[in-house]
């Protein structure tokens, strides 16, 4: 080999172990490079903090949180549980635990908390901690380590305490406190092999139903809107997935209450954060927007196709909007 092609050869090595270099640092400081989609994650971006779980987690906190709404608890009650489900299981929804200890909280029914079926259902177990947690008088001005702990009764109870600011974020995010501060992203493939629905009687495709069932389930009643029976034909713009009956609106009013509003992110970040599991591809809310295809960006500022911008309507100010993915023909 001539003294050329060796120099050329030794080149080539450099570069390839340079480059081998460069990933690694890039995957040390911020995960593994995103080669064909996104970093699967969540995160609450809260006052300089960054808060981040999986999707499963996610699911987990946005479920806890929307209890709390649902209940109209403070976003104080939600952080507290939220920094004791962070310290009893990471988040997510054990089957095992210290002696009979199960689910989110690992709750113990051999302690009353309810059957191990039902301490394994994150809404169950959810409202069974709130439950217990206004019994505590004062919790509301107590550290957050100190009535969880008052909760819990654990062996460790300054253990909360490690949580608290990613409690804190997520809580403040998924109560509607902190507007358009959490998003998840994944790669789109997740919806591959999902079919295309027809409406069914009610106007609403199954998965549709099932985001709405599934929302009512976590924050009660809701208007909404969007769809009706035998499916819509006006009143939207073209190609819109409210005429496939793949939308539904969660409908707000009046709009510029601050109340109202929070529920209305509260409710938009709930779908966000269940979007990969239910085959959600777009939120519209309060002018932003966020899809499942241009997910890792996060929420972006949102104008109506129109290009009107004094229609509350269309500025979504007044309502959450959600659909979910059209399917692939079979």
């Amino acid at each position: 080999m001539s003294r050329a092609a060796r120099l050329a050869r030794t080149v080539i090595v450099l570069l390839v172990v340079g480059l081998g270099l460069a990933a690694l640092l890039v995957w040390r400081a911020s995960g593994p490079l995103e080669i064909g989609g996104p970093r699967e994650r969540c995160v609450a971006g809260v006052a300089g903090h960054d808060a981040e779980v999986t999707i499963q987690q996610a699911e987990h906190a946005a479920t806890i949180t929307g209890v709390a709404v649902r209940r109209g608890l403070p976003a104080r009650a939600a952080t507290i549980a939220l920094a004791t489900a962070y310290q009893e299981s990471t988040l997510y929804n054990l089957s095992y635990g210290d002696r009979d200890s199960l689910g989110l909280f690992q709750q113990r029914p051999s302690q009353g908390w309810g059957t191990p079926e039902q301490v394994q259902d994150p809404l169950y177990s959810a409202g069974a901690f709130y439950d217990a947690l206004v019994r505590v008088d004062g919790y509301r001005e107590m550290e957050i380590t100190v009535a969880a702990q008052a909760v819990q009764r654990s062996a460790f109870p300054d253990a909360y305490a490690q949580h608290e600011e990613n409690a804190r974020a997520l809580a403040s995010a998924l109560t509607g406190h902190s507007p358009a501060a959490f998003h998840c992203q994944f790669n789109t493939e997740a919806f591959d092999g999902l079919s295309v629905e027809e409406a069914g009687d009610d106007g609403l495709t199954s998965r549709a139903l099932t985001v709405l069932e599934e929302l009512t389930t976590v924050f009660g009643d809701l208007e909404t809107g969007g769809y009706a029976p035998g499916g819509i034909t006006s009143g939207h713009i073209d190609g819109s997935a409210h005429y496939d009956g793949r939308a539904i609106d969660v409908m707000l009013r009046p709009y510029d209450d601050t109340e109202v509003n929070r529920r209305g992110w509260a409710v938009a970040h709930w779908a966000v954060a269940h979007a990969h599991r239910l085959g959600i591809a777009t939120v519209i809310y309060d002018e932003m927007i966020w899809t499942a295809r241009r997910s890792s960006e996060g929420w972006r500022a949102y104008v109506h196709p129109s290009g009107d911008t004094e229609n509350v309507t269309l500025r979504h100010l007044d309502h959450v909007h959600i659909d979910v993915v059209e399917g692939e023909s079979a």
